[in-house]
């Protein structure tokens, strides 16, 4: 298993199931947000631009997660939500429903110290996760 397997399955244990499905969802949220302008950090000005700051920055501190609906998923993903639900063969709904799960615990994972990564993106952040293990 490869250390970036190890991180999601962190991700589905947290969710509390073995889901393959839900590891191949975590994986490709994982890239999503890597491949967006900013990485983490555009996902972090998507969320204040679109009202909803405090639950990211909730997911990013040391507290307790916030929830997300699904409805809020879809207002902050747009476009990139409907190239999601089709990249997995589900509808925008379940995909939003299947977000508003998984996006708190893999926000919560990559910023262990309550901090959002410096530059180098998610997968410096995961490096960092995994003790500087080559993911």
């Amino acid at each position: 298993m490869s250390n970036f397997d190890g991180i999601l399955n962190q991700v589905t244990s947290a969710l509390g199931g073995t889901s393959g499905q839900q590891s191949g969802l975590a994986g490709s949220v994982l890239n999503m947000i890597n491949n967006q302008p900013g990485g983490l950090g555009g996902l972090v000005q998507r969320f204040e631009q679109n009202g909803l700051g405090p639950i990211m920055t909730s997911w990013i501190g040391t507290g307790p997660n916030h929830a997300i609906s699904a409805q809020q998923v879809q207002q902050v993903l747009g476009n990139d939500l409907h190239t999601f639900a089709a990249e997995h063969g589900i509808n925008v709904d379940q995909a939003s429903s299947q977000l508003s799960q998984i996006l708190p615990t893999l926000v919560d994972k990559l910023t262990p110290n309550g901090q959002l990564p410096q530059a180098g993106g998610i997968m410096d952040s995961l490096k960092g996760l995994l003790g500087g293990e080559k993911v």
